[in-house]
C-alpha cells in the first residue's frame, strides 16, 4: 500500500514535471516570437534613402538580439548613416549590447547615448550596421536614417593596385591622350612605412604593344622620370636614398620640355630643374593607355595611395605651380570620375583630401562613448611612445534603469591623487575607478561617470614631497540625470568626492578637485537666417527652415572627450532643400517661351541641370523635363550658348547614362532636342538602328529603332561586329544604347576653327565605353539643314578635347560615303560620338597646301632679313653723311626706315619668343610688332602726303617744325592706337594679343606659335582698316604725283621717246615702293587669285626694304659721291674739292631735271626747299610795305 502510494506520489510529480516543462518551452518559443515578430532585422537596403530601427522601437528591444543590415548603393555613391535617437546599454568596452558600424574602413562598437544626432560616412558604397542584445536589460535602442550621396573623385583616393591584371586603375578610353612634346604633371601620393622596396612606378604610359613610352617611379638610382624609353634621374631635385613619399600625401609636379630638354619638380614649396639632354627632342606619341602604378608585373606598383592626378600639355613655371589650385583642371587627365577607369574595390572615401568638398566632415572629436574605444575600453597603456601614457575608459552606470534618454547635465571632474606605491598606470586607473564608483553609489543624484583619462602628473605639489611618492592626475566626464529637476552643485560633488577620500585602496590621497560644468554651445547664426539658441551637450536643436512652417532643420551640440568641451555640430539643412522635380519645373519655366536668356542665366540652369542630372535619380518625368528645358535653352543664340556649351553636352550625355525606364526603350522628343535610349543584350547582340523623323502636323521629333525609316532625317546603324573588341569586363557592363538629335546647333562651336555646318547632329553611344577603331564601320545619314549644289561634304565628329576641353570638329576616323547627293551626306566612321556634316571644312577649297605654305614661310623669313639688313643700311647711310639728311625728305626716309627695320626684326624673333610660353612676354611682343606695323603704314603715308605739299601746293607751303610735327603723327598715332586697345581690354589684354597657332595643313594639323592679334574685331579695325585708309591715300597721290612727273618730262625735247619711258617706269617703280602700294596685293587675295597674290605679297613686301635702299639710297648721284668719297680708296675715290661738293648746298640752282631723273629725297628736298624760300622772302617783302603804309 505503502509502495503504491509512493508510485502514485511519483507519477503524479513526473506529470506535473512534464506539464511545467512543456509550458516552459511554449513560452519561451512565444516569446521569442513576440520578439523577433517586431520586425525583421536582418536585410539589405538599396534604396536611395531610407530609416530603420532597433527592434520594437520605440520600445525597449528585447533580449538576445542579431540583427544585420546592409546598406548599399551604386558606384560613385557613399553611405551617411545618421542616429536620429539612440540608447543602448552602456558598458564598457560594450561588452553587452552593442551596436557595430563597418563604414568599410574599421568596424566601431556603439553604445551608451552620445551616438545620437551624429552621422558616420562609408568609404565605399557599402555599410553594414550590426546590432545585438544579450539575455538582460533593455534600453530603447536606435532610430537611425540613410542616404546615398554622389561622390566627387575629388573626395576618393585610389589604393594603387599592386597586380597589373587586376583591378586595373586607367584612364577611361573616351579620353584621349594626344602626342605630347611638353607637359605639366601633378598629383598626390602616399607610401606604406612598411615597404622597403625601391623600384616601383606611380604610372606607366604604354602604346599597344605595351611599350613604355611615358612613367615615374623609382629604382636604385634614385627617382626617374621615363620618355619614350629614355630614362632621366632626377637626383638634385628629389631624394635618392631617402623616400619623398611617406605616410601622409605629398604633391609633386612634373614639368617636361622636349624643346630644351629640362625637366622641372616642384615638391616642397621648391622648384628645380634638371637638365636632361638625352631627352632632347622626344615625342610622347598618342592614343596611348595610362595606368596608375605599374602596367608590367616585372616591375611593381608605388605601395600607396595616389590622388588629384591632373596632366597638361603645356608647361607651367614655377609661380603658376606655387598658385596653382584645386579649379585648376587638367586639359588631358583630371581628377574626375568621367575621366577615369576605376574598379570599386580601389576607391576610398576620406574626408581630408586636400581638393575635397562634398563630403559632410565626421565630428574631429569622438562621441562620449565606449563606442570609440572598442574591445580595449578597459585600461591599457601604450609604452612604446615616448609622451605620458594616458588611459581611457567608460565607468559603468551606477543607476543604469534611470539614465537620461535626452542628454543630462556634464560635469569635468579634475583630481590629483599621490601615492608611495610604484604601481602602473593601469593600476592607478583601476583604483580610480572603483573609488569613483563607490562614490556616487546610492547616492541621492543619479550620476554615472562616462570616461576616465590618467596620466603622470607633471608637477609635483609640494617642495618637501618626498621622491618616492608619485602623483597621478585624472580626468572624468560626470553626467546627471536632471529629469527630477533637481538641481545638483558643482560644491556638493566636489565635497561629495572629499569625504570619500579615505576610501580609496592601495594607499592613494587625493590632494585636489576640481568641478567645473560643461559650457551650453552659445546661441549663433549660422546659417544666415538659421539661428540657433544656447543649448546643452548631446542635445539637437529643431527650427523651421527659412521661409517655412512646415519642414525643420536640426543642428546637434556635440561633447569632446579629448577636453570635455561642447561644440556645434554643422546645420542639417537636408529638409530645406526642395526636390529635384520642383527644381526642374521651376526651370522649365524659366527657359519658356517669351524668357530672354542671357549667357549667364543659360550658364546657371545648365549647372543646375548638371547637379539635377549628377546627383538625383531620373525617371522619366524627370528626364522629360530636363530634355524640355534643355530644348528650350537651344532655341538661344550662338553667342549667349558659348559659354556653357561644353557643359551642356555633358550633362546631356550624362542624361542619356542615368535615366531609367521601363521596357525595351523608351524616348523623350522636344523641339530642338530628341533622346532615345534602348535596352541591349550583349551576348546576342545582332546590330542596331536609331532614327529621328518629323512628326505629322507637330513640332516635335520622333526616334524610332528600326532599320527602314524611309523619311528619316538622320539615322545610325550599328554594325553586329560593334562589341567584339571589347574586354570581358566592358562586355559585362553594357546594358543599353544612347542616341541624341540635335535640331539646332548652337552647342558646337568651335572657336579656333568657325566652320560651315550644314546638317543637323546626331551622337550615339553604348554605355559608358569609348567605342573606335571598328572593324565594320557606323553608318551615319544625316539631312542637310539646305540644298547643296556642289557640295563638298566632310564627316566630322565633335572632339571633347580640343581647344583646351571647350571642344571643336575633328574629321579623323570618318569619311565620305559615295552615295552622299545634294540633300544628304552618309558617313562611314569607326567610332561613335557626335556627328555632324561640314561644307568647305577650315576653307578646304582655298587652303593652301604643305608644299606652298612651306616655301611662302621661306620666301617671308630669308626676304624680312635681307629687308632688315638693307634698312639698316639705309639708316646707317643717311646717319653717317651729315649732308644727305639736310632736307625734310630725307629725315621722312630714315624714319620709315627705322619702322620697316623694327618691324622686320621683331617679326624674326616672334616665333622663338613664344616658344617661351610666357604671357606677358608674348603680349609685349605682339603689341610691339602691332606698332612697328602701324608705324609703317603711318610713315608711307606721310611720304605720300609730303609729296603733294612739294609739287602741288607749290607757293606758301611754309610749315613751321615740319619734321616734328611729322614726328608726332607717324609715331604718335600708332601709339595712341596701341593705347587705346590696351585700354579698352579692361587689364586683360590676353583677350586682344597673346599666342595662336599659324600655318596648320588642311586637316588642322601643325603650324608654328605665333604672337600676335588673337581678337578679330581688333585685327579688321586697326590693321585692315587702318592700312586701308592709308593706301586710298598713297593710291590718289601716287596719281597725282605721276601725272606731275609726265607733265614735265613732256615738255623735254632732247631726250627720246625710250629714255622718258624709262625715266618714268623708274619713277612708277620707286614710288610703288615708298607708298608702299604693294601692301595692297592682300586686298586681291581671293577665290583662285589667292594662291599667286599671297606669293606676290610675301615676295614684294618682305623685300620692301631692299627696294627702297636700291631705288631711294644706292641709285641717288649724292649718295654714291659720299660713299666714293668716303668709304672708297684708289682711283674710285672723289677728290674733297669735286664739282658735286661744291654744289650739294646751293640746291637752288638744281633745275627742275633732277625730279623727272630720281624722285629721291633730295630731288624733292630741292625742290620744296626752293619753294619754301621763295614763299618766306614774299611774304617779307609783303609785311615791309605794310608797315610803310601804316
Amino acid at each position: 500500500m505503502m509502495s503504491h502510494g509512493s508510485e502514485m506520489w511519483c507519477y503524479h510529480w513526473k506529470w506535473k514535471l512534464h506539464h511545467c516543462l512543456c509550458l516552459f518551452t511554449t513560452y519561451i518559443i512565444c516569446m521569442q516570437q513576440a520578439a523577433h515578430g517586431c520586425y525583421d532585422c536582418r536585410t539589405v537596403l538599396t534604396d536611395p534613402s531610407g530609416v530603420f530601427t532597433s527592434p520594437c522601437f520605440p520600445s525597449d528591444y528585447p533580449n538576445s538580439q542579431a540583427c544585420r543590415w546592409i546598406i548599399r548603393a551604386p558606384h560613385g555613391f557613399i553611405i551617411q548613416l545618421t542616429f536620429i535617437d539612440f540608447d543602448i546599454e552602456e558598458a564598457p568596452g560594450c561588452i553587452y549590447d552593442s551596436l557595430t558600424l563597418d563604414n568599410g574602413e574599421s568596424p566601431m562598437n556603439l553604445c551608451g547615448i552620445t551616438a545620437k544626432g551624429l552621422s558616420y560616412n562609408s568609404t565605399g558604397n557599402e555599410m553594414i550596421v550590426s546590432f545585438k542584445s544579450d539575455f538582460s536589460i533593455q534600453k530603447k535602442g536606435f532610430n537611425a536614417s540613410y542616404v546615398r550621396i554622389a561622390v566627387s573623385l575629388r573626395n576618393q583616393k585610389v589604393i594603387i593596385p599592386q597586380v597589373p591584371d587586376i583591378d586595373a586603375v586607367s584612364v577611361a578610353e573616351t579620353v584621349s591622350v594626344p602626342e605630347l612634346r611638353q607637359f605639366t604633371l601633378c598629383f598626390e601620393a602616399t607610401k606604406g612605412n612598411s615597404d622597403d622596396n625601391d623600384d616601383w612606378r606611380v604610372f606607366s604610359y604604354t602604346d599597344a604593344l605595351l611599350r613604355e613610352l611615358f612613367s615615374f617611379g623609382k629604382t636604385t638610382k634614385g627617382h626617374f622620370l621615363s620618355i619614350s624609353g629614355t630614362q632621366c634621374i632626377l637626383k638634385n631635385a628629389l631624394p635618392r636614398n631617402a623616400e619623398f613619399f611617406t605616410g601622409t600625401f605629398q604633391q609633386l609636379c612634373v614639368v617636361w620640355d622636349s624643346f630644351s630638354g629640362t625637366v622641372g619638380i616642384y615638391a616642397k614649396n621648391t622648384y628645380h630643374v634638371v637638365d636632361c639632354p638625352e631627352i632632347y627632342d622626344k615625342v610622347i606619341p598618342g592614343n596611348g593607355r595610362l595606368v596608375l602604378g605599374s602596367n608590367s608585373n616585372e616591375v611593381s606598383s608605388l605601395n600607396g595611395d595616389i590622388y588629384n592626378f591632373r596632366l597638361w600639355n603645356f608647361t607651367m613655371n614655377a609661380q603658376t605651380l606655387a598658385n596653382l589650385s584645386c579649379d585648376v583642371k587638367g586639359n588631358i587627365v583630371d581628377w574626375e570620375n568621367e575621366f577615369w577607369s576605376i574598379p570599386t574595390s580601389a576607391l576610398k572615401a576620406e574626408n581630408n583630401l586636400s581638393c575635397g568638398s562634398y563630403l559632410i566632415p565626421s565630428s574631429s572629436i569622438e562621441p562620449t562613448s565606449c563606442a570609440n574605444l572598442g574591445s580595449l575600453c578597459q585600461a591599457t597603456v601604450n609604452a612604446t611612445t615616448p609622451t605620458p601614457p594616458t588611459v581611457t575608459t567608460n565607468m559603468p552606470d551606477t543607476n543604469r534603469n534611470d539614465k537620461p534618454n535626452n542628454g543630462g547635465l556634464f560635469y569635468r571632474i579634475s583630481i590629483v591623487v599621490s601615492s608611495s606605491n610604484s604601481n602602473s598606470v593601469s593600476k592607478v586607473h583601476d583604483v580610480i575607478a572603483e573609488w569613483l564608483n563607490r562614490t556616487f553609489q546610492n547616492w541621492n543624484y543619479t550620476v554615472y561617470v562616462v570616461n576616465i583619462s590618467i596620466h603622470p602628473a607633471s608637477i609635483r605639489e609640494g617642495a618637501r614631497q618626498k621622491r618616492s611618492i608619485k602623483s597621478f592626475s585624472a580626468l572624468a566626464l560626470l553626467v546627471y540625470n536632471s529629469t527630477n529637476n533637481i538641481n545638483l552643485e558643482e560644491e556638493d560633488i566636489r565635497q561629495k568626492l572629499i569625504s570619500n577620500n579615505r576610501s580609496m585602496e592601495e594607499g592613494y590621497q587625493l590632494h585636489t578637485v576640481d568641478v567645473d560644468p560643461v559650457e551650453k554651445c552659445l546661441a549663433e547664426e549660422n546659417p544666415p537666417n538659421y539661428f540657433w539658441p544656447d543649448t546643452r551637450p548631446t542635445v539637437t536643436n529643431f527650427t523651421f527652415c527659412h521661409g517655412s512652417s512646415v519642414q525643420t532643420a536640426s543642428r546637434t551640440c556635440y561633447l569632446g572627450l579629448q577636453n570635455y568641451t561642447s561644440y556645434w555640430g554643422q546645420p542639417d539643412l537636408r529638409n530645406c532643400t526642395e526636390n529635384a522635380a520642383d527644381i526642374a519645373n521651376q526651370l522649365l519655366n524659366l527657359t519658356g517661351e517669351g524668357q530672354q536668356l542671357t549667357s549667364d542665366k543659360v550658364n546657371d540652369v545648365v549647372q543646375k541641370l548638371k547637379k539635377i542630372v549628377n546627383d538625383e535619380e531620373i525617371d522619366e518625368s524627370l528626364g522629360s523635363t530636363v530634355v524640355t528645358i534643355f530644348s528650350n535653352i537651344l532655341a538661344s543664340s550662338d553667342s549667349v550658348l558659348a559659354a556653357s556649351s561644353s557643359e551642356a553636352l555633358k550633362t546631356i550625355d550624362a542624361l542619356a547614362l542615368k535615366i531609367h525606364f521601363a521596357g525595351p526603350s523608351m524616348s523623350i522628343s522636344t523641339r530642338n532636342l530628341a533622346l532615345g535610349v534602348s535596352s541591349i543584350n550583349s551576348t546576342s547582340f545582332k546590330g542596331g538602328a536609331f532614327s529621328v523623323s518629323p512628326q505629322n502636323n507637330a513640332s516635335d521629333f520622333q526616334i524610332d529603332f528600326d532599320k527602314n525609316q524611309t523619311s528619316a532625317i538622320a539615322s545610325v546603324v550599328l554594325p553586329p561586329s560593334l562589341l567584339k573588341n571589347l574586354s570581358q569586363d566592358e562586355f559585362e557592363v553594357i546594358s543599353r544604347a544612347q542616341f541624341t538629335f540635335f535640331n539646332k546647333n548652337g552647342l558646337f562651336q568651335d572657336t579656333e576653327n568657325p566652320a560651315n555646318l550644314t546638317s543637323f547632329v546626331v551622337a550615339c553611344s553604348i554605355g559608358n565605353l569609348t567605342i573606335q577603331d571598328l572593324q565594320d564601320y557606323v553608318k551615319v545619314t544625316i539631312k542637310h539643314t539646305k540644298i547643296q549644289e556642289d557640295p563638298k561634304p566632310t564627316c566630322v565628329f565633335w572632339d571633347m578635347n580640343k581647344n583646351g576641353g571647350s571642344g571643336g570638329w575633328n574629321p579623323a576616323g570618318c569619311q565620305v560615303d559615295a552615295e552622299s547627293n545634294e540633300n544628304e551626306t552618309v558617313c562611314l566612321c569607326n567610332h561613335l560620338t557626335h556627328f555632324g556634316v561640314l561644307m568647305d571644312l577650315q576653307r578646304a577649297v582655298t587652303q593652301i597646301d604643305p608644299q606652298n605654305t612651306k616655301v611662302l614661310t621661306f620666301i617671308t623669313y630669308i626676304g624680312c632679313g635681307i629687308s632688315a639688313i638693307f634698312s639698316a643700311a639705309t639708316l646707317l647711310t643717311y646717319i653717317a653723311f651729315e649732308k644727305l639728311r639736310r632736307d625734310y625728305p630725307s629725315k621722312i626716309l630714315m624714319n620709315l626706315s627705322t619702322a620697316l627695320l623694327f618691324l622686320n626684326l621683331i617679326f624674326l624673333l616672334d616665333g622663338w619668343i613664344a616658344s617661351f610660353d610666357i604671357d606677358g612676354l608674348c603680349i609685349a611682343v605682339a603689341a610691339l610688332l602691332h606698332f612697328f606695323l602701324l608705324a609703317t603704314f603711318t610713315w608711307m603715308g606721310l611720304e605720300a602726303v609730303h609729296m603733294y605739299i612739294a609739287l602741288v601746293k607749290v607757293f606758301n607751303t611754309y610749315i613751321r617744325r615740319y619734321i616734328l610735327k611729322f614726328c608726332i603723327i607717324g609715331w604718335g598715332l600708332p601709339a595712341l592706337v596701341i593705347a587705346i586697345v590696351l585700354a579698352s581690354a579692361n587689364r586683360n589684354a590676353s583677350h586682344i594679343y597673346g599666342k595662336q597657332l599659324y600655318g596648320r595643313d588642311a586637316s588642322g594639323q601643325g603650324g608654328d606659335d605665333f604672337c600676335w592679334i588673337k581678337n578679330e574685331v581688333v585685327f579688321y579695325v586697326t590693321c585692315a582698316g587702318y592700312f586701308g585708309i592709308m593706301f586710298l591715300m598713297n593710291v590718289a597721290m601716287f596719281i597725282v604725283v605721276m601725272v606731275q612727273i609726265c607733265g614735265r618730262n613732256g615738255k623735254r625735247t632732247n631726250r627720246s621717246l625710250k629714255e622718258e619711258i624709262l625715266r618714268n617706269l623708274r619713277s612708277v617703280v620707286s614710288l610703288t615702293f615708298l607708298l608702299g602700294m604693294t601692301w595692297g596685293f592682300a586686298f586681291f587675295a581671293w577665290g583662285p587669285l589667292t594662291l599667286a597674290f599671297l606669293y606676290l605679297f610675301s615676295i614684294f613686301n618682305s623685300l620692301q626694304g631692299l627696294f627702297i635702299f636700291v631705288f631711294h639710297c644706292a641709285m641717288k648721284e649724292n649718295v654714291q659721291k659720299q660713299w666714293r668719297r668716303h668709304l672708297c680708296c684708289g682711283r674710285f675715290r672723289l677728290a674733297d674739292n669735286s664739282d658735286w661738293s661744291k654744289t650739294a648746298t646751293n640746291i637752288i640752282k638744281k633745275s627742275s631735271d633732277n625730279l623727272g631723273k630720281s624722285l629721291s629725297s633730295s630731288s624733292i628736298g630741292s625742290n620744296s626747299t626752293y619753294l619754301t624760300s621763295k614763299s618766306k622772302s614774299t611774304t617779307n617783302t609783303y609785311c615791309k610795305r605794310n608797315s610803310h603804309t601804316g
